[in-house]
């Protein structure tokens, strides 16, 4: 079975904000078997636009990457990001 990925790029506004909102994500990414693969570090935009900070956080299945993101916990670390950046968020399955 393929595994899932949220995948993430976010413009951070508000770093302080922006901390609360990441470690309550954190405990949530725990709570759904996530493991983190990029957060933040250098990066390169080669075509389009980009944004300064990416992530990727790897789970078992895309089931799991979906429940993830659309889970209440993480709907309470999304309340604490408010007013602190933009972040697109999606859920893929592997290949």
């Amino acid at each position: 079975m393929p595994k899932g990925y949220v995948i993430g790029r976010a413009k951070v506004t508000d770093a302080t904000k922006w901390a609360g909102y990441a470690a309550k994500a954190s405990e949530v990414m725990k709570i759904y078997g996530g493991t983190p693969i990029v957060r933040g570090g250098q990066m390169t935009v080669g075509e389009g636009e980009g944004r300064a900070r990416n992530i990727i956080i790897e789970f078992k299945d895309f089931a799991s990457a979906r429940a993830y993101l659309f889970s209440p916990e993480y709907a309470e670390a999304r309340k604490l990001r408010e007013g602190a950046g933009e972040i697109d968020l999606v859920a893929v399955e592997g290949a």
